[in-house]
Order: structure tokens, then C-alpha cells, then sequence
């Protein structure tokens, strides 16, 4: 398989274009054919070697898998967790390869995954336009939301969840009863569930979502905002607030929570040394706790590259572009150099978790074989996710036929060859004799909105074929 088959992106930094390129030839390795003895069958999104294939990897994964031009098809893996749901509505977080069945584990007895399905297929919807999908899903995950709320909701509207959900297992917080990012995950998962039906033109299952989404959103406000602290907390059986600040209390920003005062209170904390603002971004827990670790210790102080992109994606909500952008081109630089010792890197790994205050992949002596190698699942959202969205900083979105171009000034950058269904885009901008110009290619007409921010933003219809524009005449 060559690399030209995948879309190019262009960067003044070789660097990022290689390590794109990279995870492209190392996605093969997590591409699994389930064996003809196996119960799950076809070809599906998974770790090498794990006997058993994860909802976090089907959920995370499809945001990259969208641009691979099909070669890897974004939602088989997700389609796994959807022909398991049982007669309950229960879909559980893992499943056996080998025999199909779930697996739990003592601290999370019912095997409750994080419930992002409806932000995942919002996503997917955007990238190939197949509204027949949606179509198919939402009956699915209706009975997915339908069975967590019988189980894990409780009457004062939030929901317990066990910590090991969302993975922040040794988070230093004791006595969470009500943890925020599943509570946070919950609303987002809603608020989708609400576009999704938008998208049939399903009136009242829309509102129903709706309501059930500013439902949770004011009870997060109400009980997990703490007003002197300006954050977000986990809180315990009694409703009281636990003052440990832990990333968690960022999820909120991507289920659109917070209004712009106390938005702004949380993001100021992302370029604070004392909290959030480490080098490498974004550290799991704030630097200035008692139990922050310099060497990551799994969720006191790592940063794992799939939060680091919840962080991202929660800015982009709050038009923080500049500051999406900074964080994931500083974040990419740390995995970069923590890939080799020597500067070298053509040589050595990604990894799962990094340190936050120096290059490397983090260390937690307690957990055998913590960090993963080559742990896709999270590091191809920065290496691929990140660096088309926020780097290079283009959104596509299928339906509308709309392609914006979200840049803090010009550079020399673009993309090429991107499949959008049946159509092939390419974008690239470079300066000429004649000053800034934008090349583009494209096999049908599409919406192109050119945002230098703070500088000019326009819209323009692109016709098929060839055609360049000097951004000065704009």
C-alpha cells in the first residue's frame, strides 16, 4: 500500500508530514481480520495483540479513520458494539474476539463504556453524507441512552458511574460518586443525539434530547461548578464538592456547558503554569496538586493525547482557534521529540502517555507495560485528527458541501488529494511573485470559506477543476 493513497498534507515542518505518513503505514498493524473461527468477524479497528476489541477504539478511531480515502473504513469497528446490544439496550465496553462475549471487570461490573456513539456518528455523518446511517443507528443508540439512565442515573438527574469508565482510575480523587467526564460525556452524547435527529428531521426526538441535554447541562452547574475556584469538580454521594482539579473538568467545554464567563474562568487555567499551562499540553492532573507527578504516574500529571484532544476540540466550540492551534502544534513538537532520544525521528515510537514537563513517555513503575507503544487509539487523533483540523486547521463538512480554512496567518501548508465521498479535493496555499495564492482542485462544486483570523474571512464558490486564487484580492 503507497503512501500516496492517503491524503497529502503539506506543512513548512517536515517533520509533521513524515510522522502523518508514518501512522498511516503503522495503522496496518491495528487493521484486524477477524479469523474465520472467531466470532467477530470482517476487518475492525483494535490494538495489536489485544485479545479483545474496545469501544474507546471504535469511538476514537473513527475521527482519524475518516480521512484515510476508505481505505480504512471508519465504522465496521463501531458496528461491532451495535450488533452486541442486548434486548436491555446494554451495550458493554469490550468484547472477546475469539468468542464474542463481553468482558467486565470487578470495578466496573456492568462493563458501561464512555457513551460518545452520537459524537462519533455526528463525525462520520459530516465526512461521507450517508444519511441512511443515521437512520439505522439512532434507534441503537436510543435504547444505548435509555439503558444507562435506568441503570446509572440517579434521581437528583446526574449520573454514577465507576471511575475506571473513562479510564482516570488512579486520578487522586477519593470518594467520587458523580465524576464529571462521565457526566460531561453524557450530555455530549445528547446533545449529538439531538443533531442526529435534526439531521431526519425528527422534530420530537430532537427536543427530547434537548431537553434532556439542558436537563444535565444545569445540574452540572448547578452542583459540579465551583464558583471560588472557577472549575469544574467531581462530587461525592452527598453532593459536595471534591477540590481535586483534574482534566476532567475540561469535558465540559465540548458538551458546551459553561457560558463564555466561566468558559473563559477555565481556559484561562490551560496557560497557567500553576494549573494546566505545562509544556507539553495538556498534563492529567494540574500541576500545582499535592499528588501532581513530574513522571505522569498514569492520571496524576501524564498527558495522554486523546484528552489532550478532547481539550482541543472543547476550545473549538468557544471559537478559540489560535489556542487550539498553539496546544497541538506544541503538543505534536513533545511526542516528536519523545520519539528518540538522540533527535532522531525516523527512529522509535509514539507512545500513550508523555511526561508533561519534559520530553518522553511517561512512567508508572506500578503498571506493568504502561506506556503502550505505538498506542494508535489515542496517538493517531494528534498525528492525523489534529494535524489536518486544527494544524494545517481545515473543516470539512459533506452535506453542506462546505470546506473551511481556519488559519492564524498565512503559511506555506494544504492538503492533497482528500476524498470527500466521490469528490477529491486539493487545497494548498504558497506565496508567488505575486503574493499569497491559494491553489485548488476539486471534481464538483463545493463552498470554500477562506478565516485568516482577526484578518479576512470569506466565502466563495469553488466550480470543479482547476482554479487558484491571490489572497490579496480577496
Amino acid at each position: 500500500m503507497t503512501k500516496r493513497d492517503f491524503p497529502k498534507i503539506h506543512f513548512y515542518d517536515q517533520d509533521f508530514v513524515d510522522i502523518y505518513d508514518k501512522t498511516w503505514a503503522w495503522i496496518q498493524d491495528c487493521w484486524i481480520d477477524g479469523s474465520e473461527n472467531s466470532a467477530i468477524e470482517g476487518k475492525f479497528f483494535s490494538y495489536p495483540g489485544s485479545s479483545v476489541v474496545h469501544q474507546t477504539a471504535a469511538i476514537y478511531s473513527s475521527f482519524f479513520l475518516v480521512y484515510s480515502n476508505r481505505i480504512y473504513q471508519a465504522h465496521p469497528t463501531l458496528d461491532i458494539f451495535y450488533e452486541h446490544q442486548e434486548p436491555n439496550g446494554a451495550i458493554r465496553c469490550a468484547y472477546d474476539i475469539e468468542s464474542g462475549q463481553p468482558v467486565m471487570d470487578e470495578n466496573n461490573p456492568q462493563g458501561l463504556g464512555i457513551p460518545l456513539f452520537a459524537w462519533a456518528e455526528f463525525n462520520l455523518y459530516h465526512k461521507s453524507a450517508n444519511k441512511k446511517r443515521v437512520k439505522d443507528i439512532l434507534p441503537i443508540l436510543d435504547k444505548y441512552i435509555a439503558w444507562i439512565d435506568s441503570e446509572f442515573r440517579r434521581p437528583n438527574g446526574l449520573y454514577e458511574a465507576p471511575l475506571s469508565v473513562t479510564g482516570m482510575d488512579n486520578a487522586p480523587q477519593k470518594h467520587v460518586y458523580y465524576p464529571m467526564d462521565f457526566n460531561a460525556m453524557m450530555a455530549v452524547n445528547v446533545l449529538y443525539m439531538a443533531a442526529l435527529a435534526d439531521i431526519l428531521n425528527d422534530k420530537e426526538a430532537s427536543f427530547q434530547y434537548k431537553r434532556h441535554y439542558f436537563s444535565l447541562k444545569t445540574r452540572i452547574n448547578d452542583l459540579m461548578w465551583d464558583p471560588e475556584d472557577g472549575f469544574y469538580y467531581d462530587i461525592d454521594r452527598h453532593q459536595k464538592r471534591l477540590p481535586v482539579k483534574t482534566i476532567a473538568g475540561y469535558w465540559p467545554l465540548l458538551a458546551e456547558i459553561p457560558n463564555d464567563d466561566k468558559a473563559e474562568r477555565i481556559i484561562a487555567k490551560l496557560s497557567d503554569p500553576k494549573f494546566f499551562g505545562a509544556p507539553h499540553p495538556f498534563p492529567s492532573l494540574a500541576v500545582s496538586e499535592k499528588d501532581f507527578n513530574p513522571d505522569g504516574a498514569g492520571y496524576r500529571g501524564s498527558v495522554f493525547p486523546h484528552l489532550t484532544f478532547m481539550v482541543i476540540k472543547g476550545l473549538e466550540r468557544y471559537q478559540r482557534w489560535d489556542l487550539a492551534r498553539d496546544c497541538a502544534i506544541r503538543h505534536l513538537y513533545f511526542m516528536l521529540d519523545s520519539m528518540s532520544p538522540d533527535g532522531n525521528h525516523h527512529k522509535g515510537n509514539l507512545w500513550e502517555a508523555y511526561l508533561p514537563l519534559a520530553e518522553g513517555p511517561a512512567k508508572w513503575p506500578e503498571k506493568e507495560g504502561f506506556p503502550r507503544s505505538q498506542y494508535l487509539t489515542y496517538d493517531a487523533l494528534s498525528t492525523i485528527c489534529l494535524t489536518i483540523e486544527n494544524i494545517v486547521g481545515l473543516r470539512i463538512s459533506l452535506p453542506r458541501k462546505t470546506v473551511d480554512w481556519i488559519i492564524p496567518n498565512l503559511e506555506i501548508m494544504g492538503v492533497e488529494n482528500l476524498s470527500l465521498k466521490k469528490n477529491m479535493i486539493t487545497i494548498l496555499s504558497n506565496k508567488s511573485g505575486r503574493g499569497w495564492e491559494i491553489h485548488m482542485e476539486s471534481e464538483k462544486l463545493y463552498y470554500f470559506t477562506i478565516d485568516i483570523l482577526g484578518k479576512k474571512k470569506k466565502t466563495l464558490p469553488i466550480p470543479s477543476g482547476k482554479c487558484s486564487m491571490l489572497i490579496d484580492k480577496l
